[in-house]
């Protein structure tokens, strides 16, 4: 974004030098920041025309985009009311309308949903889905919040104190993905887990009963419900689930020693 100049190195965005070419990198980038960045007592529309304009619009072409982007994220019959007077959900809108007006090739949205009631953060998630679709701009989303992450994205970079901690593709770790059975049993010994591992499951076997049985695709649940039948073995408690988003982040923060870190 041009805001901190970099102590060392180089960096491009979309081709261009962050350094030499910082003016039209600003053009081709769309930013909507997590606080609100407003200027008192503009009406929307002219806000997001003046934003459109300092991205590069001349003063006609950016009132009509702003009209559109407006009318895009469904505040077009408000797009004349102060700013001041917006709700919550129809400010982080607002937001989005001025990141998008100029018709950037990059988005770069922090914590899009912060702060929205239900209703609000489902119609939000679904505008960045619609423009993610769409193909005409790369969206880069800051967040903590994993559920809106794993909702819209298709690669997440986990970072820790400013570096990289884990990077993935999230659609081929769903392939990927076992799902896996977290059992509590009471009666269960080896030969129980033998049975379970000539399936093809494989099996860790924990203390008081406990069993964690990651299965394969074709394997049903009702499989090892059988097996415990025929071998007089209760199954007082089972979790079923697969690794989550959660579970990535998480196992990134241990692996690097980290107490906390940020997508």
């Amino acid at each position: 974004m041009g805001f901190h100049a970099p102590s060392k190195g180089t960096a491009k965005v979309l081709g261009f030098d962050i350094r030499h070419d910082a003016r039209k990198v600003r053009s081709l980038v769309g930013y909507m920041p997590e606080s609100d960045s407003f200027i008192a007592g503009m009406s929307g529309i002219r806000f997001v025309r003046y934003m459109a304009e300092i991205s590069g619009l001349p003063p006609e072409q950016a009132m009509e985009r702003a009209h559109e982007a407006f009318f895009y994220v469904g505040l077009g019959e408000v797009r004349y009311r102060k700013l001041g007077t917006y709700s919550l959900g129809m400010k982080q809108l607002a937001k989005l309308a001025q990141a998008i007006a100029h018709g950037p090739k990059l988005l770069i949205m922090d914590e899009p949903t912060n702060g929205l009631d239900p209703p609000a953060r489902q119609r939000m998630i679904q505008l960045v889905r619609e423009i993610r679709d769409a193909g005409d701009m790369r969206l880069i989303i800051s967040s903590h919040l994993l559920r809106d992450v794993e909702e819209t994205c298709e690669e997440v970079l986990i970072l820790r104190n400013g570096r990289l901690a884990a990077l993935c593709n999230l659609e081929e770790e769903r392939r990927a993905n076992r799902k896996f059975l977290e059992l509590e049993t009471m009666g269960a010994n080896g030969a129980f887990s033998s049975a379970l591992q000539q399936l093809g499951c494989e099996c860790a076997v924990f203390s008081n009963g406990r069993m964690k049985v990651v299965m394969p695709d074709k394997i049903e649940i009702r499989e090892v419900y059988r097996i415990a039948e025929q071998q007089g073995i209760q199954i007082r408690k089972m979790n079923h689930r697969r690794d989550s988003l959660e579970d990535i982040f998480l196992n990134a923060m241990e692996q690097t020693g980290a107490a906390h870190g940020g997508l």
